[in-house]
C-alpha cells in the first residue's frame, strides 16, 4: 500500500478517495436536520458530529427517508417486522446522541426515487425543522452501489433548493426556509472536517444499537459465538475511519464532509 494512503474499513459510511485541503469545526448549529436512506446511515455518516452539536446545545433532528423492511440477509424475516425493529433501533441510536425528533417516511426499502413528491415530502420537513445546517449523503460519490443512498443525496440537494425559494411547493404553506450550510457525508472530495475525539465512542455505542445489522453491515455473527471479539473488532474498524477522516486535517479522530455554504 502507497505511503500515507489509509486501510479499507469495509464500513458502509464509505472509505475517502482522495485528500485536500479542508476547514475545520464550524460553529455549532442552533439546530441541526440529518437525512439518511436507511435506519443506520446518519449513525455511520455523521454520528460523532451529531453527538457533539448536541452536547453544547444544538437541536438534532432525524429524518429517515425509507423504512430499512429489507435490511436483513434472513430470507424468512418479514419485512414488517424489521421495518418495526429497525424504526425502534434508530430512535434508540437518536437518543445516543442526543437526538430530539425522529422522523422516518413510509417509503419501502430500495424504493427510494428522486422525484418531485419525494421533493416535496424533504422540502416540507426543511421548512417545518428550519435547520440551521442539513446532513446527508454526497449524490456525487462516485461508483455508489445503492439506489436509496444515490437518490437521498439529490434529494436533499433538491429539496434545500425548493425549500429556499418561495414558489416551489407553495402549496405547503410553509414559509420558505434557507439553511446556512450543507454537509455531505461519504464526501467523494472532502472539504471539511469535525473533531470528533471526545465522541467517537457515543458514535459506536449509537451504531451497536442497530442491532439487526450486527451480521449484514456491521461483521457481528452472533451465530457464530459470543459477539464480544467481533464488537470490538468493529469498534477498531470505526475508529481507525475516524482516524483516516481527522488526518485529513490533523486531527487525530474525525469526520469528513463536503461543505457547501454559498446556498
Amino acid at each position: 500500500m502507497p505511503p500515507g494512503v489509509p486501510p479499507k474499513s469495509g464500513l458502509p459510511v464509505g472509505d475517502l478517495p482522495s485528500q485536500c485541503s479542508v476547514t475545520v469545526d464550524m460553529p455549532t448549529p442552533r439546530s441541526a436536520l440529518a437525512v439518511g436512506a436507511h435506519p443506520d446511515d446518519v449513525e455511520f455518516g455523521c454520528g460523532a458530529t451529531l453527538a457533539k452539536w448536541a452536547a453544547k446545545g444544538c437541536a438534532v433532528h432525524h429524518l429517515i427517508l425509507t423504512d430499512g423492511s429489507r435490511g436483513s440477509w434472513d430470507a424468512d424475516a418479514d419485512p414488517a417486522q424489521i421495518a418495526a425493529q429497525r424504526e425502534r433501533e434508530q430512535r434508540d441510536a437518536a437518543v445516543i446522541l442526543g437526538a430530539g425528533h425522529v422522523e422516518i417516511l413510509p417509503i419501502a426499502d430500495g424504493e427510494l426515487a428522486a422525484g418531485i413528491e419525494e421533493r416535496r415530502r424533504v422540502c416540507a420537513v426543511l421548512r417545518e425543522v428550519r435547520p440551521d445546517v442539513v446532513l446527508g449523503h454526497d449524490p456525487w460519490r462516485r461508483y455508489r452501489l445503492h439506489p436509496d443512498h444515490r437518490n437521498a443525496g439529490w434529494l436533499v440537494v433538491d429539496a434545500i433548493v425548493a425549500a429556499r425559494d418561495p414558489h416551489f411547493h407553495s402549496d405547503l404553506g410553509l414559509a420558505p426556509h434557507r439553511p446556512a450550510a450543507l454537509l455531505l457525508f461519504e464526501p467523494d472530495e472532502p472539504n471539511h472536517v469535525e473533531d470528533a475525539g471526545r465522541f467517537a465512542d457515543v458514535k459506536i455505542a449509537a451504531l451497536l444499537a442497530h442491532r439487526s445489522q450486527y451480521r449484514s453491515t456491521h461483521g457481528i455473527d452472533e451465530a457464530a459465538g459470543p459477539p464480544g471479539s467481533q464488537v470490538r473488532e468493529f469498534a477498531e474498524r470505526v475508529r481507525a475511519q475516524m482516524a483516516s477522516h481527522g488526518a485529513l486535517a490533523g486531527l487525530d479522530c474525525g469526520e469528513a464532509f463536503r461543505l457547501l455554504d454559498d446556498i
